[in-house]
């Protein structure tokens, strides 16, 4: 999904930034301080998603909010909580009181509708395999093959049954690549195909080959609603 940052405060940029990136799945399109400029932005630009400071010069998010034609979905930030009503009212997806935790950021996008998701039918999606430069060769992986995915600093290392292949590939563009297949990141640094999963215990996910992966605390309760309840 497209995202957008509408917020005048440099430490608070940075922190959404590193927030975003984090997360994996959001496309950062802009960061503006000015609101007068995200508006024209907005008006030109289809956006998914907008992080929307309430307390901007010029004008406020409220009422930049309520200005838009094209409404995009919105989580606001603030550090006044007296803004939380008034935001309901204009439907907006969640409200962030600053400062928020990692944790927290991650369960408001866990609400953000995701239309293009739900065009697309998961059960056949268009790709299917990926070639992997290993050396001089490229490797042909097919996606229901993977077992999981483990980030490795820049590259990450894909896990079949009784093999392994080292990717120049990042994490976050396999979670792109896999995007409508049954893959979930079970932590920050690990994707798991859902199908191999033989159990969940605690903290830990036990896979059918005995491989035990760790259930990170941001990404648990995600987890839990969709796959456990």
């Amino acid at each position: 999904m497209t995202c957008l940052i509408i917020e005048d405060q440099p430490p608070a940029q940075r922190i959404l930034r590193k927030y975003i990136e984090d997360q994996g799945t959001l496309q950062l399109l802009e960061v503006f301080g000015d609101p007068m400029r995200a508006m024209a932005f907005l008006e030109e630009h289809p956006v998914d998603l907008v992080f929307l400071d309430i307390n901007l010069p010029k004008l406020s998010g409220i009422a930049l909010l309520k200005t838009l034609k094209k409404k995009p979905q919105v989580i606001l930030t603030t550090a006044y909580s007296e803004y939380a009503l008034e935001g309901y009212e204009l439907d907006v997806v969640d409200y962030l009181l600053k400062p928020f935790s990692f944790e927290r950021f991650l369960k408001a996008v866990s609400k953000v509708r995701r239309p293009q998701q739900e065009s697309h039918s998961p059960s056949a999606p268009v790709r299917r395999e990926h070639f992997v430069k290993i050396g001089y060769e490229h490797i042909r992986i097919a996606f229901e093959d993977i077992l999981y995915l483990a980030a490795d600093g820049d590259y990450c290392e894909i896990y079949l049954v009784g093999k392994k292949h080292l990717s120049s590939e990042s994490l976050k563009k396999w979670i792109e690549l896999l995007e409508g297949w049954d893959f979930f990141r079970i932590h920050k640094s690990y994707l798991v195909n859902i199908h191999q999963i033989d159990k969940v215990s605690g903290n830990t996910i036990y896979l059918h080959d005995g491989t035990q992966l760790p259930l990170g605390r941001a990404y648990k309760e995600d987890f839990m609603e969709k796959y456990l309840r």
